[in-house]
């Protein structure tokens, strides 16, 4: 199959693509004729709102940005595809799907995904949390089932705990753990950290520290060897790990296998490859939304000026960031600094937010 070439690709359709284009479509920008936004579906889900929708306080339509409008408002095409190889060198993608894309300028938007236990015989029905596409129908599964499945919540960051409650607020009757390989919510604040526990405790969540599950046999979480827990179903929301497909693409990666980037957000290694959010690895700039968020903001001018060979700005991380944890009955905690929050105000200004970003992206 012939390869056909594009000035520009926009690989994924995460947080930081879905700012970029809609800042050109408000300044009016419209990029060379034939870029393309290679996204493996027709949407993208905001991650802000799925644990919302899991525990039925939002519909899935409120929760996902068609991308067709998106795209056609600025004379961008949508390709639904899914990258299986990147060849940095040759600059030339392959889809999963056999088609074949080169490319003179490549932005990588594509996530993470999930670290999984090393060894797993499939004994016990995994839902990876992300993507969100595949995750949405596991607990639509779940619904189904009497309210007494047993469900464990693997990981011990924020996705974690908001999907547990989540869990809980739509299976009342569940029982569920959650599952941490170290302290809960490790990083954030003391008081967000005695908050979230209480809030799990009160919930009849088993909260489980210091549980690191390397293998999963027989119908049995182990830990070094020795049986944890033997659920019906396991979320997988364990933090970030790359696209199996980064290490081999011959892009400067760091140790975990994400693309190193420099302030102007291209690659170390080829200049002409850029990554923003989950993919990229920038000293100060975490793994998280707010940060691709701002990241797309730079990218919509960035891209430009790169194309046209003028001075690029440089995305210079925020030191502190401000966390809003959803607790799935319509409040939020909130995080920042040393100084936590929580109640019902905090998860209306969350809504708020939220809701806003979606109508802001949304043109359907």
């Amino acid at each position: 199959m012939k390869a056909t070439r594009h000035t520009l690709i926009l690989a994924g359709a995460g947080h930081a693509h879905l700012v970029a284009v809609r800042g050109w479509i408000d300044n009016g920008y419209r990029p060379p004729k034939g870029t393309i936004l290679l996204s493996p579906d027709s949407h993208a889900w905001y991650s802000g709102m799925m644990p919302g929708l899991v525990a039925g306080r939002f519909t899935e339509e409120e929760c996902a940005i068609e991308l067709a409008p998106l795209c056609k408002a600025c004379g961008v095409e949508l390709m639904i595809g899914e990258i299986a190889t990147l060849n940095a060198v040759s600059r030339k993608l392959k889809l999963l799907d056999k088609r074949e894309l080169e490319y003179d300028y490549l932005s990588l938007n594509v996530g993470s995904v999930p670290p999984q236990p090393s060894l797993n015989d499939g004994s016990i029905n995994v839902a990876p949390a992300k993507p969100f596409a595949a995750f949405n129908n596991h607990w639509q599964a779940w619904r189904g089932h009497n309210d007494s499945i047993q469900i464990a919540v693997l990981g011990g960051g924020a996705a974690a705990f908001e999907l547990a409650l989540a869990l809980h607020q739509i299976l009342p009757q569940a029982q569920l753990s959650l599952i941490c390989s170290g302290d809960l919510l490790d990083g954030y604040s003391l008081g967000l950290r005695k908050r979230a526990s209480k809030i799990l405790y009160k919930r009849g969540i088993d909260l489980r520290k210091g549980t690191r599950v390397d293998c999963i046999a027989g119908g049995w979480l182990l830990s070094n060897k020795q049986r944890i827990q033997s659920p019906d179903a396991l979320v997988i929301a364990t933090g970030a790990a790359p696209q199996p497909w980064q290490s081999t693409s011959g892009l400067s990666c760091d140790n975990s296998g994400f693309v190193r980037v420099r302030a102007t957000l291209q690659s170390e290694s080829h200049p002409e490859v850029l990554a923003t959010g989950d993919c990229a690895s920038q000293p100060g700039a975490f793994h998280s939304g707010v940060y691709a968020v701002r990241q797309g903001a730079v990218l919509s001018e960035i891209i430009p000026a790169l194309l046209a060979g003028r001075t690029l700005r440089e995305y210079q991380p925020q030191p502190r960031s401000l966390a809003l944890l959803s607790t799935a009955d319509g409040s939020a905690l909130l995080d920042y600094q040393h100084f936590s929050l929580g109640g019902r105000l905090i998860g209306l200004w969350k809504d708020y937010l939220d809701l806003g970003f979606m109508k802001h992206h949304r043109l359907d």
